[in-house]
């Protein structure tokens, strides 16, 4: 989630986006959004000190910025049919969303749970 640090709200998208392991239907603009704990051996090998996630928490999108484009990098964002899958491309997928929140919303703060 990323949130406006001042009110602690979710912050809006411009783009709309229907994924996660909670889906709304017809999509969402909520910078919200619920990634599978399947994926958490693969975001501790990309996010600094071993942290996995919980490494976002706090930042800015100024902040991670560059430490997710490096991310979804190397892990790619090749799709597979199966969102619960833990493939490198659905990790990457997950955190070009996060990546495109951080640029458009540079002060907003995320918080992970």
């Amino acid at each position: 989630m990323l949130v406006d640090e001042d009110t602690d709200s979710s912050l809006c998208s411009k783009n709309s986006i229907q994924e996660g392991g909670t889906q709304v239907a017809g999509g969402t603009n909520n910078c919200e959004l619920n990634i599978t704990y399947n994926y958490s051996p693969l975001y501790y090998e990309v996010f600094p000190n071993d942290e996995g996630l919980k490494w976002l928490y706090g930042k800015t999108g100024r902040e991670a910025r560059e430490v997710l484009r490096i991310a979804v990098t190397r892990l790619g964002t090749k799709r597979n049919d199966d969102y619960w899958k833990a493939t490198m491309g659905n990790a990457g997928i997950a955190l070009s969303i996060l990546h495109g929140w951080a640029k458009e919303h540079k002060d907003g703060v995320f918080k992970v749970y």
